[in-house]
């Protein structure tokens, strides 16, 4: 859950504007009350991916994507994930391709609240399982 304390102390440290600051300057602001960040959303949105079942050998090295907020995320917010896998590129020449995600941050009420497509390095494994840039061949 996100708190109205979390939206405060991120915004203090890393996005320190009204709407994210204080209830009474968000309730004139375009967001009608206090919003997290889209940076503190997106934050947390990937800490949800990596405490997810999806996984690849290496970690989560992301080459780019792009990101959208649809709704703000308020205090009580409660966050979860759809993943969906779009593309995956493999090129027979190299250890590794690129696997694009379509990721989907839903509030409680089952609201798209952000979207986020990153292009994820996806290592390939050798015969033996170990993935083939750890020197396996």
């Amino acid at each position: 859950m996100i708190t109205r304390d979390e939206i405060v102390s991120f915004a203090t440290m890393f996005d320190p504007q009204p709407f994210h600051l204080d209830e009474e300057a968000a309730k004139v602001s375009l967001f009608k009350g206090l919003a997290a960040s889209g940076i503190h959303t997106f934050g947390a949105s990937v800490r949800l991916l990596l405490e997810s079942t999806f996984y690849l050998a290496n970690g989560l090295i992301s080459t780019g994507g792009e990101i959208q907020w649809k709704k703000p995320v308020r205090p009580g917010d409660v966050l979860r994930l759809r993943i969906e896998i779009s593309d995956v590129v493999t090129d027979p020449d190299s250890d590794r391709g690129i696997v694009t995600l379509k990721v989907e941050t839903l509030n409680q009420n089952g609201e798209v609240v952000q979207t986020f497509t990153p292009r994820i390095v996806a290592f390939k494994k050798s015969r033996n399982g170990v993935p083939a840039s750890q020197g396996a061949s």
